[in-house]
């Protein structure tokens, strides 16, 4: 699905298999705390308070990710105003939970998503 802006939303199956194939980059875009108690395997985190759109590499898609899908999806669409291939992990971290997709810790324990 694409929203009015442009950005397409992809589902936590089809992001982790571009994640992992090595196509896309997880931008998690959550404060620190909420990486803190979770995050995917292998995603940057870059909170969104502190995101500079000009300096996120769009050699890849970016596919945002935040808990809902809310934040992620302006960051997306700003990422999109500067001509970078973008889309939106719809659902966010509550998704990508929810589908049994693994959610880890900085020390690779098991986490949650906040």
């Amino acid at each position: 699905m694409t929203d009015q802006a442009g950005v397409t939303e992809i589902s936590p199956a089809d992001a982790a298999r571009d994640h992992r194939d090595g196509r896309a980059v997880l931008l998690d875009v959550r404060e620190q705390d909420e990486w803190d108690a979770g995050h995917a395997p292998g995603a940057v985190h870059a909170p969104m308070s502190a995101l500079d759109p000009r300096q996120v590499d769009g050699g890849r898609l970016i596919i945002a990710v935040c808990r809902s899908g809310n934040r992620s999806g302006r960051v997306a669409r700003l990422l999109a105003a500067d001509g970078v291939e973008v889309a939106n992990l719809a659902g966010g971290m509550n998704e990508w939970a929810r589908h049994g997709l693994p959610v880890i810790t900085d020390a690779g324990h098991p986490g949650t998503v906040k």
